[in-house]
């Protein structure tokens, strides 16, 4: 402890006599600094705080029906892009900087600047922001905050806008392309059962069904033609028992037509007139005794027709007739039901000639099925997704999603954030204090010297006998006074110096 104690009074006596360089060294750093602050351009921050509200009272009634997007994020992204570059030029545009950019590597410069002093601070969490822009203008300052701020409200309407814009264009042509293979898989379903009639996929039961009837109805037209071979061989028995013809007796025919028709012609008259005579009437006498006559003539045609002799007559066996119409008509049903059988045995070939196609069909008819299936269905979605982006389209051009409130509208205040002249006027005869102190010591290990005793015996590892005290003359003494005043004077200087410019920047030009 006492070594190291010794080691640095050592170095301040050495720095001690090296004190006017020290001063020197002071006083020079201390006039380039204080030029140096003087000639500073004061700085003045313009900010503007933001609050962003994503909690809008349509996302859960529009739940569902919209598509909702992730609020946080998209603000997030906008806080990091800000500060990018189509930002910054559009930033540059608003302001008129680029007016001062005439060559690209100015532009370049100006850019670069601009990003620099721009700063946006806030937390997602509470989604508050605030940003800043620093420049020795405070108008234009200002001017670059309200830029900025614009760029940030409308950023995220123009992305959500330019997003569902695009979607909907994607999910059009989608939907142009599967309706454009429904239609193809459509005609082709059409063109595949028209080929396939009676064979579809899908009715493999019917298929077997349609078999086992036909076997059926085969079967039945073989017991039918049994049934009407054995009828007409029975009909042909009782036809070969009955004769062909009959022969008896002709019946007794008188044709009394005409004299009947007389007959009852006179006595619908003779009604008529006893409407109006008696019987005594000569007219009803006369019309009496004419059908008289009549009924005698009749009569005596019969007696007559009786007494002539009879004829034989032949005709045909009704029994006979029938019997040959009914094998007729079993001829005919036989020939009908052959035919039908021909046709049903036909019918049953073309089924097991199609049996092996059957599994060919089917797997063929799957897969169009499939196809046919996936392409409806993603039809169908795709419908349901313009729907979709179309409520969510109304949802951004009628509504906001994002509510934008501006708390602190930009602003500059009067008082520059830099430079702090007092602070700088402080640290400079600080700094040129330390610089000097720092030079002094140096010059002290580049040209070391003994200052003490022990120094010495551990430099020369000699024992040391004695000691020899210096004694100034007058001259000396007289110069060494003159240098400790000359070192106070300066040191004085020096601090009203200071205290001069603290003053000057603290009361009387505080936004100098």
């Amino acid at each position: 402890m006492n070594e190291s104690l010794e080691q640095v009074l050592t170095i301040l006596r050495a720095v001690w006599r090296r004190r006017l360089m020290v001063l020197l060294v002071a006083w020079g750093v201390a006039a380039v600094g204080w030029a140096w602050v003087y000639k500073l351009e004061n700085q003045y921050r313009a900010s503007a705080r933001v609050y962003v509200d994503t909690q809008s009272l349509l996302q859960p009634l529009l739940s569902g029906l919209a598509v909702q997007p992730n609020l946080a994020q998209q603000v997030s992204m906008m806080t990091r892009t800000l500060v990018s570059r189509p930002n910054i030029e559009k930033v540059a545009r608003m302001t008129d900087l680029d007016l001062r950019a005439k060559t690209p590597q100015q532009q370049e410069d100006l850019y670069n600047e601009l990003t620099k002093r721009i700063s946006l601070s806030g937390t997602d969490r509470e989604n508050l922001y605030t940003i800043g822009f620093e420049h020795s203008n405070p108008d234009l300052a200002r001017r670059v905050v309200q830029a900025l701020l614009t760029i940030f409200t409308e950023s995220s309407l123009g992305t959500a806008r330019r997003d569902l814009s695009q979607s909907q264009k994607f999910i059009d042509d989608q939907l142009k392309a599967y309706e454009a293979k429904l239609h193809e898989k459509e005609r082709e379903l059409e063109e595949f059962k028209r080929r396939n009639v009676g064979n579809m996929p899908g009715q493999g039961g019917a298929f077997y069904t349609r078999l086992s009837e036909t076997d059926l109805a085969i079967e039945q037209t073989r017991m039918q033609i049994d049934e009407l071979d054995n009828r007409k061989r029975q009909l042909r028995q009782q036809l070969e028992d009955q004769e062909e013809t009959l022969t008896g007796p002709a019946p007794v025919t008188v044709n009394t037509s005409a004299i009947d028709a007389r007959i009852a012609a006179l006595q619908t008259q003779l009604d008529n007139l006893r409407l109006r005579y008696t019987d005594r009437h000569p007219e009803m006498q006369r019309v009496t005794q004419l059908i008289e006559r009549l009924q005698e003539q009749k009569r005596q045609e019969e007696e007559a027709a009786r007494a002539r002799p009879q004829e034989t007559l032949k005709a045909q066996n009704p029994i006979y007739q029938q019997l040959s119409i009914a094998i007729a008509e079993s001829d005919a049903n036989l020939a009908s039901l052959r035919a039908r059988l021909a046709q049903l045995q036909a019918r049953r070939a073309e089924l097991f000639q199609s049996i092996d196609r059957i599994p060919q069909l089917e797997a063929e008819y799957t897969q169009m099925m499939r196809d046919y299936d996936v392409y409806k269905a993603n039809y169908a979605e795709f419908l349901k997704r313009r729907e979709t982006a179309a409520i969510s389209g109304e949802v951004e051009s009628k509504t906001d999603t994002v509510d934008f409130r501006v708390i602190d509208p930009p602003r500059v205040p009067k008082e520059p954030v830099w430079p702090n002249r007092p602070l700088l006027v402080t640290a400079v005869p600080l700094g040129g204090l330390g610089a000097g102190f720092a030079l002094a010591f140096l010059l002290t290990q580049l040209r070391p010297t003994v200052e003490s005793r022990r120094q010495l015996r551990e430099l020369t590892d000699y024992p040391l006998l004695g000691m020899v005290t210096r004694i100034d003359t007058d001259r000396e003494r007289r110069r060494a006074r003159r240098l400790n005043l000359l070192f106070a004077g300066a040191t004085l200087a020096l601090l009203g110096a200071y205290l001069v410019q603290l003053i000057y920047y603290l009361v009387l030009s505080p936004a100098a």
